[in-house]
Order: C-alpha cells, then structure tokens, then sequence
C-alpha cells in the first residue's frame, strides 16, 4: 500500500534490493523469501520480539535521486504480487514525467506530493471508518489476519509481549486478542510457533504463579492447557481476557454474537496502541460495576466520575468519596465501605447550582431535590465542566417523568415542562389499541378483582388488634425507621449507612416491607420511569396462551397453598397476571419454577405492579441466569458455594463431597432465597437482607448452617442422612418476633419426627453468619462466579452433545467418536455465524424450546464449506453447486436451514450406504427438489424456444408418478363424493364410519414411510445430462480414472439407448401411462429391432450430442485460478482418450476406449434441441452401473471421515509448528 513518506536515513540496513531505476528502489526484508542464512534468522527474530512493521510488510519501495544519502520510504507491501503492482505504476506514469526535472528537490517533491495525493484519494473513496483507531493499532490488526488467516470481520482488540510456554521452553512472540480467538505467534531462529484458540473452546481461565510458571495466565481447553507469562501488566491482559472469555460464555448461552458499542464517545485524541473496541470494553466494564454497585437499570450508563466530599448533616461531617455522573443519576459512594451511600435521579432534581468557595468548602456544588433534601459536594476538581455534564443530562430527562409542574432551575436559569402535563399512567413506548388510539386509560380487565395492595395487608385487616409484646415489638420497629426517615431521608435520596444495615439485619417491619424491598433493589426507579407499562403487558398477556402460560397455570395452585391469601381466586389472579405479564416481558426466560413461589411471597407485601418490577429486578440483575431454561445462574452459584465451602469449612468439605450433598441441597437454597425450605416468617427475613445485600447474604446463611450441623454432619454415612438433617434443622428455624398467625411449613410436616429438635431463631442464625462468615465481598463473588460460570456452561454444552449423540446413534452409521466430533465441526460452523456475518441472525438459527439436535442450525455457505471438507465426493469446481444441491435436498422444510440430524443423514448416505444407497443419494441429487430450476430450465427454454412445435407440453419436473398420484387422488374423491350421495338412513353410521377411517389414514401418515426405488421419480434428458456433469467432474482425482472415465462413457450410451426404448413404449400407449414405463429393462437395448435404427439416428444422436456436449463442457471446464501445473495435468488426461465427433458415429459404434466429444456442428443440427419425451428410471440407471465393474468398485469404497475431520480441524487453526517463515513465499515464488 502507498503510504506517508518518511525519511529513511540506512537504505541497506536489514534489507536487500531486488529491482532498481535512477528514482526508485525496491526492497526485501531480510529473513523473507528466499536465503537468508543466519543473518535473516536473526533479522526475523528481531522483527517478531520487537514487534517491527517489516513482518506485515517485508517489501518497500524507496525513492532516491542523484548521490543523495537520504531516501524517502513511499510504498509498503505484505507480498511481492502488491509490491510490483506498485512498482509497474511508477515505471509507467512517473518515470517518463521525471526525467523532464533538472532539480532533484523538485523532484522529491513531486514525489512526494503525487503519493500524497494518491493516498488521500484512497481515503476518500473508502468507507467511513468505523473507528478511530492508531495507525500502529492497524498495522498489528492487518498483522494478525495475515498471520492467522483471520477474516476482515475478525477484530482485534489489544495484542501484548509474552512468552507462550511449550514444554519447558518459553518462546517469546505476542499473543493478540481479538473478539473470538486468542492468538500467539512467535519466530525464533527459524522455528515459528501459531496458536489459535476460540474463546468459547475455553473451560478454564486463571493467574497463578508457581515455580515452573512465575506470574503467569493459564488457559485450558477440553484437551490442552496454555501458559503465558512475562506479562508487562499482567492484570490488565487478564481483565481483557476474562470480559472476552465471558462475552464468549454469553454467545454459547444466548446465541447472540457481540455487537460493538456505535455509542460511545470519541476519544480526544487518538490513543497509541488502544483500540475502540478496547476502549468499549473499558467503558462496559466500569458501567457494570457501577450499575451493579448502585443496583441501576441496564441501560444506564457511566458519564465519568471525579473524587469529592459530601457533608453529612446526621453526622455533621464532610465524607471523603466519589461522585458518579450518568444520563439519569448522580450517585455517591464513600471510599470508606458501609459509612455513606447516595443515589439522586435526575428525575427528582430541582436545582443544581455552584455555592460560594472557601478555604474550608472549596470549590462546592449544592443539588436540591422536590421532597425538600439539598446535597453539598465539595472539593470538586472540575466544577464548571461538572455543572455542565449535569445541566446537559437535565435537559434531556423526558418531561413526562416530572411528577409536578415546577420549574427546573438550573445555575440561574430555569427550564419546565410542557404545558401538556402527561399522565403517569401512560407507558414510554405507548401501545396502540385495536383501533390505533393510545391505550393509555386501560389498565386491567374489571371482571377480575385485582390486588391494588399487599396480600397479607388485605387478608389481615379484619383481623383483631393484637396489643401483645410482639404487636408491641413491631411499633417499635416502626418507630425506629421513621426516627431513620426524619433523620437520613425517605425515598429514593436516602442517606445509606451502617445505620440502615443494622435496621434492616433487625427485620423490617411489615407495613415498610414493600416500600424498602423497592428501594433497595432499584425496582423503583424502574417502575417511575416506566409508568403504564405493566398495565399494558397485562393486556398484551391476557388471553394468549403460549408453553410458559401453560406451565404457569400448572404451578399456580402449588404457589404458597398453605397461606389463605392464595386459597382464593383474588390472590391466583394477581399471582396470574404478574407471571404472564413476565412471561410477556421476557420470552428469552418465559417462565421458569421457582419463580412462583418467589413471586407470591413478593404479592404478600407489594402491589401487582410492585411485585412485577422487583420480579423483573431479581431476574434480570439481582439472580442474573437463575430462570432461564438450564438455571445456569443457580448451578454457578452452586459452584461458588461449593468453593466457598472448600475454602471456609474444608474438613466438612471433603466429606461432604464423598457424600454429594452439596449440590443437591443448594441449588433450592439459592432459587427460592430459602423461602421453600425454611418457615415463611423466618425466610422473609432472609429476603429482607437479601434486597439489601445481595446475595453475599445468601451464601453467609448458607454456610452457617452447614457450620452449625458440622458435627452432625461430619458423622452422616450417606446422602439421605445428611439431608434429613440439615432439612430439619431449617424446618425449625422460627421467627419468634412475628406478629403475623403462624404458617403451618408443607417440609416441616413432612419431616417431623418423634423428637422435635431444638428450635433455632433466626436473628441469632443471620448474626452468626455475619460474624463468621461477613469477610465475604462481592468483588470476589463475581471473580468465583466467572470461573465457575467457563465450567458450567462448559459443562452443559458436553451435555447437550452426549444428549444428541444418544438421540442420533441408532439412526446413523457412525460411531460415538465419529457423531462427537461432527458435532463439534457443525457447531463450531453455527457459532462462527454468529460473528463472521450470515444471511439470517443467529437468534432465528437457534431454538432453546427445541430438543438439542435441532437446536443448532447452519445455512448454505456453511454447509457448503463442510461438505468440502468431509464430502466424499468432491467435483472440483462443480462441487460447490453439487453441495448446494444436498443442501436442498436436506433442507425439507425450506427455511434456508439444516439441523445437525439432517446434517449427520446426508453424511451417512456418502459414507454408509451400499452402492443402491449411494446411486439413490446421487439420482435424488439431480431430481427436484436438489435440483433447483433455474439450473435444469435454462437449457430447457432455449430448446423450446428453437422448435416449432407450438403444442402445450407437459414440466418435464412433473413424473409419471405424480399422473398416477393424480389419478388416484381423483378417483377417492369420486368415491367419496359417490358414498356421500347415499340414502339417508345410514348417515349416522357413514359419520362413525368416517371418522374412524380418518383416524386409520392419520395414523398411517404418522408411520415412517420407507422409500423404495420403485417410488424414485423418472429422470428426464436434462436432468441426465446434469447427473452425467457431476459424474465426470467426480472421477478426476481418483487414482483408476482413466477406467471409470471408460466406464461411465459406456453406462452413458447404454441410458440413452434405453431412454429411447422408454420413449417408444410410452407414445404407443396414448396418454394412459402404465407401471411398464417404469421399469424397462436395461437388457431390452441389445433386443431393439434393427430396421428402428435409421428412425432412431436422427432422434437418438438428439440426446447423445447433448449428453457429449455435457461432458466436454465439464471436461474441457477449468477453475477460474489454476497453477500452470494443474493445466498440464488436465491436458494430458484429455488427450489419453481417443477423442471422435458423435455425428459420425452410432452409439453402438462406439468403443469401450472412446470418450464422447461434441462438436460445433451439432449446434446447427435439429439433434441439439432437448426431448421432452425422454425419460430414465432409477432402476435403469443402477442395473447399468452394475454392469461396470470400476463403477461398482468406486460406489462400494468405503468413506475414512476420521481423517476428513482431523483435516477440517486442523484447518481450523489448532497449534501448528512451521520450520521457516520463508515456505509460502518460496511456493509462490516457484510458481
């Protein structure tokens, strides 16, 4: 490519001229092509360790004049072919126009500005780039697809020095990260070292250091483990490796591919060696701690955040922490943990202004809110670009999220609202009614009664009062989160402390149960941004019946049965329409179990549409993967849990594990937060904490209670043991506190025994798992939940593919080994759709709701690109439309997509079938619906267009056979119609009658129906001369081709030969065809009179001249970019044959060593015109096969598919060792 010129000072260093003229010189890198010695081996190692440009581009072109000793580099090649293109450019345009200067400045400065301006051409006339990124940052990324044969789809993310440990050697290279693979390459003294691996090949991803590794990051694989170390910054190249490992994780389990960020702000001023796709990744990255730290929606976004301090009024302190600015809030975290949490959206903000500076408030920022609350920030470094960011955001916060009309103020100036004031009640993405209308006003059918507030408040208020010490212990309660209210604030704005913990670990009280459970979990602030919203999807919902409602409404009756709010149509309905309304919300999770005990409970103290938002928060942030259809989030959580265990209580661990109760027990531990195995009063305390906490509480809780039964435990001889134990003593965990009327507990019936055990309350449990287990951080919860999440999902991909190997193994000749790694090639096709770009999403290719052999769909490229690999019969260049071909063939439903059991069943015919199965494969390949019209009627319309019979013909597609459907399809109906004109006494019975016979032919359609040969459809002449292509081009790599060439030439005769007896039998017979059409006997060819012969030459050389010139076409054809030795070969297989015109010769005149070749004289014969009545049975064409013996050796051969995919993988970049950089370059330069 051309590039800036830059001054170059050692023309001769490390390099060596090939061609040269009085202007320019052209240059190779040494250690590229040819030669070398040791002084190339050393000049290309120093290239790949010092990252040097020269390996991506090992040729330049120089400009020079006169005895200069100063060059100037213009041009810059990876390959010689681009190089002299450039080359030939100058010597034609500017060698002539140079010679003209009498300065050598003015030339150079010609020079110089002509290569300008053709760069600046180039740059106009590409595409607008994508990103921003360096010039050094693309040079590695034109680096790494060179290297590794990487599509221009592929990106680069960041590449890092490091050394990749084979054995106990480190060799020093550079592994690159893109956003699918993880690459390194490395060339050391002539030994080149490649490794490609897939993110989602990855199981394993750690840092470690040990002795014969120091500091280093392993990555393993199903088969192999990779070591990198000699890190410069060795976590930041972990951190990147972790997103795009989890990013690959996400694709395996949503199917999605990853789509860059088109959002993201430019950086101001190019970064060196930084990507926009690192940048992006950054950018998430810190706006998922945020979120999660914050318990923010997922749309929200980090603008920035700078170091400040807020004043305290409850404490009468400024808090030394930071400040956190996005589109819709402004939050507050102190560095100190626990001391003070804020949460301000801008929805509620009424001013932000700049207060006045001093030496003890330097530089503070006041924001007020509408319920009355000011914050003072102060120490800000950047107070007006802050100021700004915020008004900016203000501005753009949609009116119809302003609860008043007040003005907003800010720094001086004010801005309001539309005078139109929207009402809450209608949704941000406003449905339209049957009628177009807004759909504002509906909320939910008035047929239904509907809970408008908390379960138990309803079933409770006709309750008497009750004035004992736990009534009185519940006011208390009360009391104390007012006296917090006036002190830290109510709402959203609310001051967090240490002080609200405590309330909370003392239990909330019931009537603040769902207020605090919104706040806490965020679910607020999505409910007041999305007003309306549940109301519409109750609507949407009601009345559609889908698999989730359907499971909805087998599991409604088993939600709580024991509480008497749900023993009533009020409480199933509320608990009906929440669930829909999710299911409707969300169709990736649509239900899931579990999800209804935790919703009831959440009615219980929330409104419908309350406990619609927290569901929402527990799903999609709180329990991320918990209720998809394989609970992935629970099982990695149960992994977690199992590492926490190892960690804190390793004695009980290993003897837990011996015993595998662990992962039984956890996984309802963390689906229902404890609510399914512990007394209602007492897990909703654990709910409380969990709201706040998050589920760090969850794993304290759970670990205290195996540490509280280690003893016990430590002596249980068996699961059932171990589990009757711990169920029962979370049967007997009680809340002795509540003042609702005890619940009776469904497990604690079921495990009582003679002795009730000791009763355990459930405050002194919480206070027990903050004390020994409290250390916990949530930091590390997410560090163990990304290793365990690379081994579950892992996991449950080996799973999905012994699944579909047990369900294909009987339907499919291959073995175990053979039906693993097909899936694992057909698979790697399907993910490598979802980001190298395909003809439809990859979410349309891939349906969870199906079993897992259908799951996994690819389209025509790719299973032309597997048939290459793996096919038997390859055609050279007509092997593509061959492929395309079995893919329709396959694909029955005509969705442009196949499965892997449609896959596998195409395969088997190749490789499995006996000669009959594979002559079958092969004449359905050349029928309709393989054979697609456009290819078969080309040559059909150009017939018809020549001939001068104007009479109606009959689609040479549609068979004899499909007559005879037609006929007996007709004569039912008569018969039906005959039955249904009879007397009208029996026409009760005739009904009875009928409908079991519609029965019997239902049932008949539901058997699988073996096709036979004799249900092949006939082939016509055209799809003859196709089927004859594809037999020619097949035979040109085998080792016996001269043979089979003979050979087919021969069956071919013989078929048309029999396709004009065909013809004969069928016009004598009138238009009533009969089975004997079908079948003619391939004897009957050598029987023909022989007075026919001379009718028979005019209308017989018609298909022999188009079968010759079939075959010429197809032998004489080459592909588009063939090496000159390949032409060669080519040649002298075509002049082994005796070579003769077919209009000089009959077809029984011909010899068994006689090629058929047409000649540009046929062209002008009637002969050249298709016929239409020509036609060949299936049956014909294999008893003339038979007669072949080469023919039938070939289709006999069995198929090694073992070495087709160790073929296919290695091609798929597995690790590879290369002697010499120079081999390709010396290939191409033999050429």
């Amino acid at each position: 490519m051309w590039i800036t010129p830059e001054e170059v000072l050692l023309a001769n260093a490390l390099w060596v001229s090939e061609r040269a003229n009085p202007f320019f010189i052209l240059q190779r890198r040494k250690g590229h092509g040819k030669g070398g010695g040791i002084t190339g081996l050393l000049v290309g190692t120093m290239d790949v360790v010092l990252d040097s440009s020269a390996r991506v581009a090992p040729y330049r072109i120089l400009h020079q004049t006169g005895d200069s000793q100063i060059f100037w580099s213009i041009a810059c090649g990876s390959s010689r072919k681009e190089i002299t293109g450039h080359w030939e450019w100058l010597e034609t345009n500017l060698l002539q126009t140079l010679s003209i200067f009498d300065n050598d400045e003015d030339i150079t400065t010609f020079v110089k500005g002509k290569v300008s301006g053709i760069i600046a051409e180039e740059n106009k006339s590409k595409a607008a780039q994508e990103d921003e990124d360096s010039g050094k940052f693309r040079e590695a990324e034109q680096k790494m697809r060179k290297l590794f044969g990487m599509p221009g789809e592929e990106k680069l993310v960041n590449y890092y020095s490091c050394s990749y440990w084979k054995g106990r050697v480190p060799r020093q290279g550079w592994v690159y990260l893109s956003v699918n693979h993880l690459c390194f390459y490395s060339f050391l003294l002539g030994k080149e070292v490649t490794l490609v691996v897939q993110w989602t090949e990855v199981t394993r991803l750690e840092k470690n250091a040990t002795l014969v590794f120091p500091e280093s990051v392993r990555v393993s694989t199903r088969h192999t483990e990779h070591y990198f170390s000699m890190f410069l910054n060795i976590n930041d190249t972990f951190k990147l490796m972790e997103q795009l490992a989890t990013i690959a994780m996400r694709q395996l389990l949503d199917n999605e591919g990853f789509s860059a960020d088109r959002t993201l702000p430019k950086a101001c001023k190019t970064l060196k060696n930084v990507s926009a796709l690192k940048r992006d990744l950054d950018a998430r990255a810190k706006n998922e701690r945020y979120r999660a730290l914050f318990r923010l929606t997922p749309d929200e976004r980090l603008d920035g955040h700078t170091d400040c301090t807020l004043w305290t009024p409850f404490a009468k302190m400024h808090i030394v922490g930071q400040l956190f600015v996005s589109n819709n809030y402004i939050c507050f975290c102190s560095r100190e943990e626990d001391l003070c949490q804020l949460i301000i959206p801008l929805r509620e903000v009424s001013i932000v202004e700049k207060a006045d500076s001093s030496s003890v408030l330097p530089c503070p920022v006041s924001i007020s809110t509408k319920n009355k609350m000011t914050f003072l920030f102060a120490n800000l470094k950047d107070r007006d670009f802050l100021v700004q960011r915020i008004s900016d955001f203000l501005q753009r916060t949609p009116d119809k999220l302003w609860s008043d009309g007040h003005p907003l103020a800010l720094s001086g100036y004010s801005v309001s609202p539309s005078p139109s004031t929207t009402p809450l009640s209608s949704s941000l993405p406003t449905p339209t009614g049957a009628g177009g209308e807004p759909s504002q006003g509906r909320h939910y059918s008035p047929s239904l009664p509907t809970a408008t507030q908390g379960l138990l408040r309803i079933y409770q208020k006709d309750d008497p009062e009750d004035h004992g010490p736990k009534a009185t212990k519940e006011k208390m309660k009360e009391e104390s989160w007012n006296i917090h209210f006036f002190e830290f604030g109510r709402g959203v704005c609310m001051y967090r402390t240490s002080k609200t913990r405590e309330l909370v670990l003392n239990g909330i009280p019931e009537s603040l149960r769902g207020e605090l459970w919104l706040l806490f979990s965020g679910a607020q602030n999505e409910m007041a941004t999305h007003p309306g919203y549940y109301a519409e999807l109750v609507e949407q919902a009601m009345g559609r019946c889908t698999l989730a409602t359907e499971e909805i409404e087998r599991d409604l009756h088993r939600s709580m049965p024991e509480h008497h709010a749900f023993q009533n149509e009020m409480g199933i309905a509320a608990l009906r329409r929440v669930l829909t309304a999710y299911a409707c919300r969300n169709p990736g999770i649509g239900y899931c179990q579990a999800m209804n005990i935790v919703t009831s409970v959440l009615l219980l103290y929330c409104t419908e549409e309350e406990a619609f938002w927290l569901l929402v928060a527990l799903c999609e942030r709180m329990l991320p993967d918990y209720y998809n259809t394989r609970v992935v989030g629970a099982l990695v959580d149960q992994g977690v849990f199992e590492e926490l265990t190892r960690e804190c209580l390793p004695l009980l661990y290993e003897h837990m594990q011996e015993l595998g109760v662990i992962s039984t027990i956890s996984l309802s531990w963390f689906l229902t937060l404890f609510l399914s195995v512990m007394p209602f009063d007492s897990a909703v305390l654990l709910v409380d904490c969990f709201f706040y906490e998050g589920i760090k509480v969850i794993f304290q809780v759970a670990l205290a209670v195996l540490h509280a039964n280690m003893d016990t435990l430590l002596g249980c001889t068996d699961e059932g043991e171990a589990m009757t134990i711990l169920g029962r003593y979370l049967d007997n965990v009680v809340n002795k506190q509540t003042v609702s009327p005890p619940i009776p507990h469904l497990h604690a019936l079921l495990t009582s025994g003679d002795e009730p055990p000791p009763e355990i309350d459930v405050f002194q449990l919480i206070k027990s798992s903050y004390d020994k287990f409290g250390s916990l951080r949530a930091d590390v919860i997410e560090q163990m939940r990304f290793k365990q999440r690379l081994k579950v999902i892992q996991s449950l991909e080996d799973t999905a593919k012994r699944s579909v190997v047990r369900a294909i193994m009987t339907d499919s000749a291959f073995s175990i080994e053979e039906l693993e790694e097909l899936y694992v090639l057909f698979k790697a096709k399907h993910i490598m759709s979802c980001y190298w770009g395909a003809s439809c999403t990859a979410a349309e290719r891939h349906d969870p709701s199906l079993p897992y052999l259908e799951q996994y769909r690819i389209d025509l490229e790719q299973f032309c690109q597997l048939f290459g690999a793996l096919g038997t019969w390859l055609c050279g260049t007509h092997t593509v439309t061959l492929a395309a071909r079995h893919f329709r063939l396959l694909d029955s439903n005509k969705d442009g997509l196949i499965n892997f059991k449609e896959f596998v069943t195409g395969l088997s015919g190749m490789y499995h079938g006996d000669m009959t199965e594979k002559l079958k494969l092969l004449y359905k390949l050349h029928l309709p619906p393989a054979l697609c019209p456009e290819e078969a009627e080309s040559a059909l319309e150009a017939a018809q267009f020549f001939t001068d019979d104007d009479s109606p013909q009959e689609s040479p597609f549609l068979s004899d056979l499909d007559f005879l459907v037609q006929e007996v399809t007709s004569g039912e109906e008569m018969k039906e119609a005959g039955e249904a004109s009879g007397c009208g006494d029996a026409e009760e019975k005739k009904e009875v009658k009928d409908y079991k016979y519609y029965l019997r032919m239902w049932a008949k359609e539901k058997e699988p129906k073996i096709e036979t040969i004799k249900d092949l459809p006939r082939m016509n002449q055209e799809q003859f001369i196709e089927l004859c292509k594809t037999l020619y081009n097949m035979f040109s790599e085998d080792p016996l081709e001269q043979e089979l060439y003979h050979a087919i030439a021969t069956v071919a005769s013989l078929l048309l030969r029999i396709g004009e007896v065909g013809k004969k039998f069928t016009n004598n017979g009138a238009k009533k065809p009969t089975d004997t059409t079908y079948t003619q006997a391939p004897t009957l060819s050598a029987e023909l009179p022989q007075p026919e012969k001379e009718e028979s030459n005019g209308e017989s050389s018609s298909g022999q001249s188009l079968v010759c010139k079939a075959l010429a076409e197809a032998q004489l054809e080459t592909p588009p970019q063939q090496t000159s030795d390949e032409e060669v070969k080519d040649d002298t297989s075509v002049s082994s044959y005796s070579m003769v015109s077919t209009g000089s010769l009959q077809c029984e005149d011909i010899a068994d060593d006689t090629v058929l070749i047409g000649c540009a004289g046929d062209q002008q014969r009637r002969g050249s015109t298709l016929d239409g009545d020509w036609s060949i049975t299936f049956e014909q064409v294999l008893a003339s096969m038979l007669t072949e013996p080469p023919l039938v050796d070939y289709f006999e051969k069995k198929g090694d598919i073992q070495a087709r995919m160790a073929t296919c993988k290695m091609q798929r970049g597995v690790e590879r060792q290369v002697s010499s950089s120079s081999d390709h370059e010396l290939a191409q330069l033999s050429t």
